[in-house]
């Protein structure tokens, strides 16, 4: 099922329509810079992507705006303004920057963006600041933070889960709902951009994390997924298995390459933004024909082709492990994950 769901056409689309951004994370994946590449994508043709977009049958792309910071963009409203004309649904990953104020967060929502995320990687200024690389950000993405919810946008919130955050992450957790976000989502460390200079948590603290989270998402109030670590699907269903009340809110089967698609700020088309692979170029092609037709892309949505334990674990079909990590370890993207501790139940495959 989750195979045929996501052969045709992503369910998301992250569209990095710049990288220009007034912030210095030490972690960023988009290595992002004060001001606009002169390679970013015209006006002209992210209008004509965005109709490319919307000719998806019967369901549609939800298209997320992100960057470096969207807000740096000068045509950001425009580009909205013809999403929403054509029936996608959008929502908008802004940086907390200066550029973030009330008064930006109102046009938002009165331009049709359903959803708003905000990172907060320190549960104090002090730690969120160290790693957003500029004093006050974390001040004010609380502003912000609350406003969204004040004018009704779903807000998710993103956390950094790398060795320099680990430790924060239950006070991070506390933060969040007392902002009353939707959806927490745990960004899990990508050597990739500046990321590099950053040290992931072990495979072994991966799982023991996990666990914390099935119970933490079981409590009400918001919804906890992860990024770059399907396999706590993995866990979400162990606990399903063993009749404990499973948390939900998570895309099974959705990962890089498979109901996921990224759109790089000059037009080429990758599996996500954490996986520097360009599978074709939009300014040259459709991009929906890039996801469905490319061989990188095809690659990634075969799960029973993928390497090591992910190609013959049980639940490769709605985990399948992180592509990006298991090509920023190895250089293969269907390698596997090396995250993960699980050993299948089923034997190994001759290669």
């Amino acid at each position: 099922m989750h195979r045929a769901l996501f052969a045709d056409a992503p369910a998301r689309v992250y569209w990095e329509l710049t990288r220009a951004c007034d912030l210095a994370c030490v972690h960023c994946r988009a290595q992002a810079a004060p001001y606009a590449d002169p390679r970013d994508l015209s006006t002209e043709a992210g209008v004509r992507i965005l109709h490319q977009l919307a000719e998806v049958q019967p369901i549609k792309p939800h298209v997320i705006f992100t960057g470096g910071d969207p807000l740096k963009r000068g045509d950001l409203f425009e580009l909205i303004a013809s999403a929403r004309s054509l029936g996608l649904h959008v929502s908008v990953s802004p940086s907390a920057t200066p550029l973030l104020t009330e008064e930006a967060i109102d046009r938002l929502r009165v331009a049709g963006v359903e959803a708003i995320s905000l990172s907060i990687d320190g549960s104090d200024a002090g730690k969120h600041d160290a790693l957003r690389g500029v004093p006050g950000t974390f001040a004010r993405t609380l502003l912000a933070a609350r406003r969204a919810r004040e004018v009704g946008f779903a807000l998710q919130v993103n956390t950094l889960v790398s060795r320099r955050t680990r430790d924060d992450l239950a006070a991070i957790e506390s933060l969040v709902r007392l902002l009353r976000a939707d959806r927490w989502s745990l960004f899990f460390l990508v050597g990739v951009g500046r990321g590099t200079v950053l040290s992931p948590i072990s495979a072994q603290e991966t799982e023991e994390l996990f666990e914390w989270l099935a119970v933490r998402a079981k409590v009400p109030g918001i919804v906890i997924t992860t990024t770059e670590a399907p396999h706590f699907r993995r866990v979400v269903l162990q606990h399903r298995e063993e009749g404990a009340p499973a948390p939900s809110g998570h895309g099974a089967g959705m990962r890089d390459g498979a109901g996921v698609m990224f759109i790089a700020h000059d037009g080429q088309v990758s599996p996500s933004g954490f996986l520097p692979l360009s599978a074709g170029d939009a300014k040259l092609e459709n991009p929906i024909r890039i996801y469905r037709e490319s061989p990188l892309f095809r690659s990634l949505r075969d799960v029973d082709h993928f390497h090591g334990r992910c190609g013959y674990c049980e639940y490769r079909t709605i985990c399948g492990g992180s592509r990006a990590r298991a090509y920023a370890a190895t250089g293969d993207p269907v390698a596997e994950d090396p995250l993960c501790v699980y050993e299948p139940k089923a034997a190994p495959r001759p290669v």
